[in-house]
Order: structure tokens, then sequence, then C-alpha cells
């Protein structure tokens, strides 16, 4: 388990500002925090090197022309961590995390067609030693996908 991180009210209001705009300028995160943009930064590039924030473009598959996505419920017999690690190796693995309760792994995948969603499962997820069971949850549409939650005290 990771070691939680200790954060004071302008650690905290940092992170909630560029949870809202992760390309604020230092000097106006600065603005509303009541600090200098050269304190911002530290107090940023500190928080980045702790493993608290770090910063990614967000894209939308359907507009890179990857209209095609799916939840995947998998069971293994196996080792854990030599499967996740060949599951991550499969490109159109977007999110992979391991869970508790009748599955043992969810993944995210992203497709180009139906046809290749079903490539990726039958041909290279179900493929990889020790992977039982994939059952796919095929995405209708997206509704809620927040980048922006509570930071507990």
């Amino acid at each position: 388990m990771t070691t939680r991180i200790e954060l004071d009210a302008l650690d905290k209001l940092l992170i909630r500002l560029l949870q809202q705009d992760g390309r604020a300028s230092y000097t106006d995160l600065g603005k509303e925090a009541g600090l200098s943009a050269p304190a911002v930064r530290a107090r940023v590039q500190r928080l980045i090197e702790r493993g608290l924030l770090e910063f990614a473009a967000v894209t939308d598959p359907m507009k890179l022309g990857l209209p095609v996505m799916a939840l995947l419920a998998i069971k293994v017999d196996g080792g854990l961590p030599e499967i996740i690690a060949a599951l991550e190796d499969i490109d159109s693995v977007i999110y992979l995390v391991s869970t508790a309760g009748s599955h043992d792994l969810f993944a995210e995948v992203v497709c180009r067609t139906m046809d290749e969603l079903s490539a990726v499962i039958n041909d290279r997820i179900r493929t990889v030693p020790g992977v039982r069971t994939v059952e796919s949850f095929p995405y209708f549409g997206i509704h809620v996908h927040r980048f922006t939650w509570d930071i507990p005290d």
C-alpha cells in the first residue's frame, strides 16, 4: 500500500485549482493561493516529486477513431503479477486494476471496431497463461468521467 502524503491547506488548494484547470499558470495559481509564482512552482514540483501529482493530456477516444470501448472482468488461475505484466503490454488496454470479489482484474479497452475488440479479447487476453475467463461489458456511452474529487483532511 502507498503511504499517505500529508498536505497543508495551500497544497490542497493548489491541487483543487489544478484539478479544475491543469494548464493554469503559476502566476494565476499564485493569485488564487496568495503566493508568488516561484513559490507555487516549488510546491507543485514537490507534489510531483512525491508522486502525488502528474500531468497528462486527456483525449477523447471516439475523436481519435477508437469508438469501441469495453470494461473486461477477468478471472485468473495463475500468478497475478505475471498476468498483469502480460496485459500491460496490450496497447488496447488503457486501464487495469486488481480487485477482490468474483473477478480478479478489471481492464478497460479501446478499439477501432468490434472485430478488433473480439481479437483483443480472444487472441490476446484469453491466450495469456493463467487467464481463466473474460467477461465483456461494451460501453454504449460515457456519462461521467471525473478528474476532480475531494481531498480528505
